[in-house]
């Protein structure tokens, strides 16, 4: 099992032709994902050469819109590399054409348009969004819908939800021989469509994710309220991590959303309310692969 992605899953890609798009189409196809065409408008009708995980040359074609690759492929999930400028239209287009699941890998994203696609998928009651600014989702041995490397770790009783796409990157590397159902960076700006808890409560539901990881970063309240949510609803064993211990107060860290204000975000304000949910937290990644390897040796 494992959540929102698997090998049947069938994926198109908005901005395949550029080259982040192409590269990355590349290393999704020889993660074994099941591409199946690609979205420009300015190059329909054309199609791009590939190579699929068995060595062999696969054309993808290249479709006019969203809505038509979907018609014409029985595409259910999509992934945008688009510039910030165009992205939010490349998400609305996704959107309005109904597509089931959405990564938005796209980085700079002006928090006016993700508040503005966001609340139109949100209307449209159709759509799960992944990001923006997220490394994107990784069933291991099924499907990559992302940039992450997916020869890290192979497939196991872990879930894990991520603001950070390199702590998501190093949590899988540290505890590869275990390995993961699925792992979802989530994205680390002010608003995204997937949040932890929507991450924790279809891990809780999905029975071969036996534990747990959930990383999160200073600012915002997101890892509060999942906390509060693993409280009342979550019955696996929980591990995490919050980065951002030695952040100065008042400064913006990397992510757009990782910004404190007071006592409000930081990371032992976090770790606090975690762990009175009965989260173990580590201080370091290191430290909670170790949780982590404890609880599983436990179950």
């Amino acid at each position: 099992m494992s959540i929102y992605l698997n090998k049947d899953s069938k994926v198109i890609v908005q901005g395949i032709t550029g080259g982040e798009g192409s590269k990355h189409t590349a290393r999704m196809l020889a993660a074994g994902t099941q591409v199946v065409g690609g979205v420009n408008a300015r190059k329909a009708g054309t199609t791009v050469s590939h190579t699929a995980k068995d060595g062999s040359t696969v054309e993808l074609p290249v479709f006019g819109s969203v809505a038509e690759a979907m018609a014409e492929t029985g595409a259910d999930t999509s992934i945008v590399f688009v510039p910030p400028a165009f992205a939010k239209d490349a998400v609305i287009e996704a959107v309005d054409a109904g597509i089931g699941l959405l990564v938005v890998i796209t980085e700079g994203i002006p928090v006016q348009d993700s508040a503005e696609f966001w609340a139109h998928a949100k209307a449209k009651g159709t759509t799960r969004i992944i990001g923006p600014n997220c490394p994107g989702i990784i069933t291991p041995d099924e499907s990559l819908v992302g940039i992450t490397p997916a020869n890290i770790t192979g497939k196991g009783p872990i879930g894990l939800v991520s603001k950070s796409g390199t702590l998501t990157y190093q949590m899988m590397f540290e505890l590869r021989d275990i390995g993961f159902s699925t792992a979802i960076g989530i994205g680390g700006d002010p608003i995204i469509g997937t949040t932890h808890i929507d991450a924790l409560e279809a891990f809780e539901a999905d029975p071969e994710t036996k534990a747990i990881v959930m990383i999160g970063e200073i600012g915002g309240d997101a890892e509060e309220r999942a906390a509060d949510f693993i409280k009342a609803n979550v019955t696996k064993p929980v591990v995490g991590y919050v980065a951002g211990f030695t952040a100065p107060e008042g400064k913006t860290m990397g992510h757009a959303g990782a910004i404190v204000s007071g006592s409000s975000g930081t990371a032992e304000a976090k770790q606090v309310a975690l762990e009175a949910a009965g989260v173990k937290v580590g201080k370091t990644p290191s430290e909670t692969a170790r949780l982590m390897r404890e609880v599983i040796e436990s179950l």
